[in-house]
């Protein structure tokens, strides 16, 4: 899967959805798709990405409490 960086616009793919989609998690693991050699796997904090379209990421991805409020 692609998101988008908030701060810069880079494009960064996603090593591991499950990881992605824990709400537990803040963090990611993926790959930036700056230039064409293949990137070294940096960690994310979801909390700065976006789909590439602009859309935030679903609530229930990011927040684990998204049921009580």
């Amino acid at each position: 899967m692609l998101l988008q960086a908030k701060d810069n616009g880079s494009i960064i793919k996603i090593l591991d959805i499950q990881e992605l989609i824990n709400p537990v998690s803040d963090t990611v693991q993926g790959k930036d798709q700056l230039g064409q050699e293949e990137q070294d796997p940096t960690n994310y904090q979801k909390q700065n990405l976006v789909f590439p379209s602009g859309e935030n990421l679903p609530r229930c991805w990011v927040d684990a409490d998204y049921r009580n409020n």
